[in-house]
């Protein structure tokens, strides 16, 4: 076979491929299938809106050829992480959940139910149901599994008080601690729980154990989140209200219309990446997007899980979509633009519907999904373009996994159990 030949083959396999994604990104799974099934496409072809811009983009070439092109432009410029109108077939080149190694565990007093991520990937805090809060340096984790046990041993006591990853523990909470966040700027971490409290430490401070500030809400707090100017919060509660807060004055904020709100407690709110939108769920089934500024609700995804809790919602890094996980065990893709589910994320739950909240996270270059099996206590793991299974991996816990948390940053995540235990999880670059 000539190479041109070969090149012709492999061009109409791209035009296929193009064309099964259309399909599905329009809606037309029937015939995405039927014509998948023909052309024997592997792998899996992900939604995408790609055939539809190479088109216009090409018909503007041949207005441009044949004089007939009118004054129109349009720029569009993809953004970072997944983006299904630009990029259908990518090879990936981060690691899949299954090559990642248990680096660090951590143990609290009672069943670990918080963690998160300092933007800069450097630091993890962890929270739990004997209201402690932990502070892990993630360089020092990353030291630790890589010292052999007999140096370790020879540590003095200055040097294994030096090197040791938890770098803080907090006490200031009355009851559980349910959710925290880190100040994007400042060394400030944000916590709430049970005990109807917000409170803001400074662990840049090393003798600090309580809160610098607080504030009291009615109800028990389940989720915060600060804007990425860090001078707001989103407050989620037992109450169906969603509350936003100046973080200097404490002036509290509540969307005008009452018909805005969910109709149920609060599970989660999350910001997007330019603060233009935010996004709730709740346990009422509804997933919410809002106007950043104007504080108004934009658009509703009514029974976005089939009516069951929606646990987790965030978004994409380009703002483009919004990933949601529910009590279904179902995890879900929502493109804005159209208002739609793009894509469902298949096979965690084998009894389908879970007992327990967690959440659903894409990797740190938004290649891959990542949601825990409550039955099975692994992690299943997705390409987040196409839905493709990949390998489980065994996360160690004797109980159900209550949050998972991906750095932003590198191939780091933890995971935090009913077991006490938050264990920290890293993908080596010498593993295989």
């Amino acid at each position: 076979m000539t190479g041109g030949g070969y090149a012709e083959i492999k061009q109409r396999e791209l035009m296929y491929r193009l064309m099964i994604s259309q399909l599905f990104y329009d809606g037309h799974q029937q015939l995405a299938v039927t014509l998948s099934n023909l052309v024997k496409a592997h792998p899996a072809c992900p939604p995408s809106d790609r055939l539809f811009t190479v088109v216009k983009y090409g018909l503007d070439v041949e207005e441009e050829i044949t004089g007939t092109k009118q004054n129109t432009t349009v720029s569009t410029i993809p953004g970072t992480g997944i983006d299904l109108e630009f990029t259908t077939d990518v090879q990936t080149i981060s690691p899949e959940a299954a090559l990642y190694e248990t680096c660090y565990v951590t143990a609290h007093k009672g069943p670990c139910r918080a963690a998160a991520f300092h933007p800069s990937g450097k630091l993890i805090a962890t929270g739990s149901e004997d209201a402690s809060i932990k502070i892990l340096d993630v360089e020092r984790m990353l030291s630790k599994s890589a010292t052999p046990a007999e140096i370790i041993a020879m540590e003095t006591p200055q040097q294994a008080m030096e090197n040791h990853p938890v770098i803080r523990t907090l006490y200031d909470h009355a009851d559980e601690v349910t959710t925290l966040d880190f100040h994007p700027q400042h060394q400030i971490l944000e916590s709430a729980g049970k005990d109807f409290s917000i409170r803001f430490f400074e662990y840049s401070k090393p003798s600090v154990k309580k809160a610098y500030k607080s504030i009291q809400e009615a109800t028990e707090v389940r989720c915060i989140s600060f804007h990425p100017s860090g001078d707001y919060i989103l407050v989620g509660t037992q109450h169906p209200k969603l509350r936003l807060y100046d973080v200097n004055t404490f002036q509290c904020f509540v969307a005008r219309d009452p018909s805005h709100q969910h109709k149920g407690p609060i599970t989660c709110a999350k910001w997007s990446p330019n603060a233009n939108m935010y996004v709730t769920s709740s346990k009422d089934g509804d997933i919410k997007v809002w106007d950043g500024v104007g504080n108004v609700v934009i658009n509703t995804f009514t029974k976005a899980h089939d009516g069951n809790e929606v646990c987790s919602v965030m978004f994409s890094r380009n703002g483009k979509y919004v990933l949601s996980s529910g009590k279904d065990s179902l995890v879900k893709l929502w493109k804005l633009s159209t208002n739609r589910c793009l894509i469902m994320y298949t096979g965690a739950g084998a009894t389908g519907k879970q007992e327990h909240r967690t959440q659903a996270v894409f990797n740190h270059t938004e290649d891959y999904i990542l949601f825990p099996d409550e039955k099975t206590t692994s992690l299943c793991c997705w390409d987040s373009r196409n839905a493709e299974r990949q390998r489980l991996l065994a996360l160690g816990h004797n109980g159900a996994v209550r949050y998972i948390a991906h750095s932003p940053t590198g191939p780091a995540f933890i995971t935090c159990s009913e077991d006490f235990r938050a264990r920290f999880w890293y993908r080596k670059a010498d593993s295989d």
